[in-house]
């Protein structure tokens, strides 16, 4: 098959839609067909084989000048217009604007392709691409509405709530593109049923893949480092819980001073977390890291007793299969999806309840006091990982999504 992926934004080390992008396009031509991403920036990292076609945009939300005003040259058509008006008006236009471009470079090339997969753009012009007669997929990793949600419960002034509304005024349109959709994936039963209730979507029109983790996700070969508790944390908002896990970390170090907390994350400067940071007088034993390559992030994850996924919601959390590929005992939120991943059992993560900064400590404290229940987690997460999470197997039932919705437009 020759296969048209989107993805409005897709970077590389961090965030679940550039990692998936990735994985998905390497194994889905190592079965054989033809790939092609169109991605806004930021562009992803593909593997051999796979080609990419960058869906440029006036990237208004770029490190380190986020929310800048871009030179009158740059603009070069309406779509411009929009992005940038709509960002002057406290709107989020990527989806729309990005769906927009990439319908009128698809418009030209219908014959180069035999399906689309819309990888949660869900923009008007995923509606024009079907208009094209071009089969459409859509992945919905998890619905956005969670994310909104727990911002405005979090909101604490009527500026910063109706700020947060004009932000996720894109949901509006996501809800009208995802209900028009023929076939949309999700990555767990979590994120489907989550979808459908608040999409308004139909079951029937929904299938669930789960994600895989890459092989070079390994266990450690190097001692781990005594003390040392990492978390991922890709973007700096209140479902993440980072919150609670300072909180609990803050608790923990009265009586283990030792500890050290290592964040994958680049924090708004200023933001919500320096600002805690440094309410709990956490300075110098809570680090920060961002811009890792692969290697470097497995050594990462490899180097820490332990790792805390203390997140509100998550569609599928991928940074935690990839802590079990690496034999990483896991204190995690029973929370969306997570517990999916990790399974019930209480065998490869200790889970707690969301947001509880009592439970949370009582966890980790517990896990530090007993390496051998460490060991023992670790392994077991390895083995689950090795059973159930393998990209080969996400592009393999992904094709036959594809090749279903091929056979349904016929």
């Amino acid at each position: 098959m020759r296969i048209a992926l989107l993805s409005y934004r897709s970077k590389p080390h961090c965030g679940g839609q550039g990692v998936y992008v990735r994985h998905l396009s390497r194994e889905l031509v190592k079965l054989g067909h033809t790939v092609e991403v169109f991605s806004g920036p930021p562009y992803p990292d593909l593997d051999e084989g796979v080609t990419l076609t960058e869906v440029s945009s006036l990237d208004l939300y770029r490190e380190p000048d986020p929310f800048r005003i871009p030179k009158p040259r740059e603009f070069r058509d309406l779509v411009d217009v929009e992005e940038f008006l709509t960002m002057c008006t406290a709107g989020f236009p990527e989806p729309k604007t990005f769906s927009t471009r990439v319908a009128k470079l698809l418009a030209d090339r219908v014959d180069d392709f035999d399906v689309v997969h819309d990888n949660q753009v869900l923009g008007y012009g995923i509606l024009d691409i079907e208009k094209l007669g071009l089969p459409v997929v859509a992945t919905i990793h998890h619905p956005i509405t969670h994310d909104r949600r727990i911002d405005l419960a979090q909101a604490t002034t009527w500026r910063q709530r109706l700020t947060l509304r004009r932000w996720y005024g894109f949901l509006r349109m996501q809800t009208k593109v995802a209900r028009q959709i023929k076939l949309i994936l999700t990555p767990s039963e979590s994120s489907k049923r989550d979808a459908a209730r608040d999409f308004g979507l139909d079951p029937a029109r929904m299938r669930v893949i789960l994600l895989g983790v890459d092989e070079r996700f390994r266990p450690p070969t190097a001692p781990r480092v005594p003390g040392r508790i990492m978390a991922m944390a890709s973007a700096d908002a209140p479902m993440k819980g980072i919150s609670t896990l300072l909180e609990s970390f803050a608790k923990l170090r009265v009586e283990r001073p030792e500890l050290e907390l290592v964040l994958v994350s680049k924090p708004v400067q200023g933001g919500r977390t320096e600002q805690m940071i440094d309410q709990l007088g956490l300075e110098g034993s809570v680090r920060f890291v961002h811009g890792l390559t692969d290697d470097e992030l497995v050594d990462l994850m490899g180097s820490a007793e332990l790792a805390c996924v203390p997140s509100l919601y998550e569609g599928f959390s991928l940074p935690t299969a990839e802590l079990m590929a690496c034999a990483t005992p896991l204190v995690v939120s029973r929370a969306g999806a997570i517990p999916e991943v990790v399974g019930e059992d209480g065998a490869c993560a200790d889970l707690v309840e969301p947001g509880d900064v009592g439970e949370l400590t009582h966890a980790i404290d517990a896990l530090l006091d007993d390496p051998e229940r460490r060991d023992r987690m670790g392994a077991a997460g390895r083995r689950r990982v090795e059973e159930h999470f393998s990209w080969h197997a996400v592009a393999q039932a992904t094709a036959a999504a594809y090749e279903e919705a091929i056979r349904a437009d016929r």
